[in-house]
């Protein structure tokens, strides 16, 4: 392919120059760029050099990709990468890729470039598909694609994962008639839930804080350290009676509940799972907030307490904490519990909190091997005190 430039909507998308390296080497140092990219690390300077010269030049001449240099089209600033990181001529199809210079975020202007190569890709190249992905937990880039009229389809296992992330990644698709003019109001913007969930849910999970009957409380996120304690936990014998943990229980179950349920679960914004640790950081209990998933502004709670830290209204002010944080911060409308009747504990946990028993639900639960009634109880916004 021939090297062209693109003008659209404030931006100038030209191919690369030597002349970029110096600027391409100081984005590259950026910390969310290299988590969630391939860019070696540590990013040298004779990596941007090799980039837009040898590696841009190459990809232009065999037709494989086309990179572009986005800039801002008065002043010419270098503000973002975007372009086609592969073309596949037999389906008509390629993969765009992007990251924005830490200079320039909070403009649109990830937006911006990827509608242009969009369009460009359609109605020059005669493309029929663009593809998108990201590793699972990359809500910008994710959030970017939405704004540029992307459905997100599903998720798949990332042939070159970024280094020391997970191999999990999402896809999404854009054909023709999905990519909006120039100009068209740009959808999820800022002050949508997805907007404000990506924010929350792109950076570590946060601290909250609880207070008990004079002891502060830190809900934290969960640790390899807070292992033995939860297996101890999940090996008590009220646990096994009123919860779903595997039984019997082993160290194992508590790895794979951190590896494969815990984190995974941020990354995706689908729960926020905390330990509940006191003054000394030790262990004293677990709580999770899980969005559902037929409703994104309905969550429900689920808790358990370590036999040595119960009865002294630990989860009472750890789930008051949580509530607020899930009406303040991710938007929530409600949140629900759930017990199996006679589990009073949880009852009395769940009403100091402010929640309203609501009713039972017969049968509403399979519960080792058998159906079971379930209290069921709501807290909205207004309930907090």
């Amino acid at each position: 392919m021939e090297p062209v430039e693109i003008v659209e909507d404030g931006l100038l998308l030209r191919p690369w120059r030597a002349a970029d390296a110096d600027a391409v080497h100081r984005a590259c140092q950026d910390p969310d760029i290299q988590r969630w990219t391939t860019v070696p690390r540590p990013y040298r300077p004779e990596h941007a050099l090799a980039f837009v010269t040898t590696v841009a030049a190459t990809a232009w001449a065999t037709g494989a990709g086309a990179p572009f240099a986005v800039c801002d089209a008065d002043s010419g600033e270098l503000l973002a990468s975007c372009g086609l990181v592969s073309v596949d001529r037999a389906l008509d199809s390629a993969e765009i890729g992007y990251w924005t210079a830490p200079w320039a975020r909070g403009r649109g202007v990830a937006v911006r470039a990827v509608r242009a190569v969009a369009r460009w890709a359609f109605d020059t190249l005669g493309l029929r598909r663009l593809t998108w992905q990201a590793e699972i937990g990359n809500h910008a880039s994710r959030l970017v694609a939405l704004r540029a009229g992307f459905r997100v389809e599903g998720e798949l296992r990332l042939a070159h994962p970024a280094d020391g992330g997970r191999p999990e990644g999402w896809i999404g698709a854009l054909l023709p008639a999905g990519l909006a003019a120039p100009g068209d109001p740009v959808p999820y913007g800022p002050t949508t839930l997805q907007a404000r969930r990506a924010a929350v849910f792109g950076r570590p999970q946060p601290v909250l804080f609880a207070t008990a009957g004079g002891t502060e409380l830190r809900l934290r996120p969960l640790e390899e350290r807070d292992l033995p304690d939860i297996t101890r936990t999940c090996q008590d014998e009220q646990t096994v009676r009123w919860t779903t943990v595997p039984h019997p229980y082993r160290a194992e179950d508590a790895e794979g509940y951190l590896r494969d349920l815990v984190r995974p679960a941020w990354a995706r914004g689908t729960a926020a799972m905390f330990a509940v640790a006191d003054p000394d950081d030790h262990y004293v209990a677990s709580i999770d907030l899980r969005i559902l998933p037929t409703d994104p502004l309905v969550a429900d709670v689920g808790f358990m307490t370590a036999p040595a830290a119960r009865g002294r209204g630990y989860l009472p002010a750890a789930l008051t904490a949580l509530c607020a944080w899930g009406f303040t911060t991710l938007g929530l409308a409600r949140v629900e519990w759930r017990a199996n009747v006679g589990n009073t504990a949880s009852r009395r946990a769940a009403e100091k909190a402010g929640f309203t028993v609501e009713g039972t639900l017969r049968g509403g639960v399979q519960h080792r091997g058998e159906r079971q009634d379930v209290w069921i109880g709501g807290l909205l916004p207004q309930d907090l005190v």
